[in-house]
């Protein structure tokens, strides 16, 4: 079955995380990621939250995959900001490998915040966000 962002959003949490957990973590992905944040998975207003996010405050990643290293686009005019370090490593939700977003060292303002992604198409990313190992949160990077 091919994936896609208007799909994520009308999934259960239960189906986002059975579909993070049988998927490969893929490569370390490299440029510019459009994001979606996925919040309240499954309900009647998960599209227009991801909406209202993307417009006010997230829009995306950019990854310098060589690096090790992303950005967030935040606020309305997209200031490249936020910056966390990338490797792989074990998920906390699987134990399995993913991609981490790791800002424990990299930001003052988002230190408690660790994401993991994995490849769920080529060019989209499925990530779990983490505040302090509880989840909050899922969002989709469409590259």
């Amino acid at each position: 079955m091919a994936y896609d962002v208007p799909q994520l959003l009308k999934m259960t949490q239960a189906q986002l995380d059975e579909l993070f957990t049988k998927s490969a973590p893929g490569d370390i992905p490299n440029g510019e990621a459009q994001g979606t944040a996925i919040i309240g998975a499954g309900s009647t207003y998960t599209g227009e939250i991801a909406q209202l996010i993307n417009h006010f405050a997230w829009q995306g990643k950019v990854f310098d995959g060589p690096k090790g290293l992303l950005k967030n686009k935040i606020l309305p005019f997209g200031l490249n900001a936020i910056v966390a370090k990338v490797y792989k490593g074990p998920s906390w939700l699987d134990n399995k490998e993913c991609i981490v977003l790791d800002y424990s060292d990299t930001s003052f303002v988002a230190h408690w915040i660790r994401d993991e992604i994995r490849q769920i198409e080529p060019g989209l990313y499925l990530g779990k966000v983490y505040w302090d190992k509880k989840r909050l949160f899922d969002f989709a990077l469409k590259f």
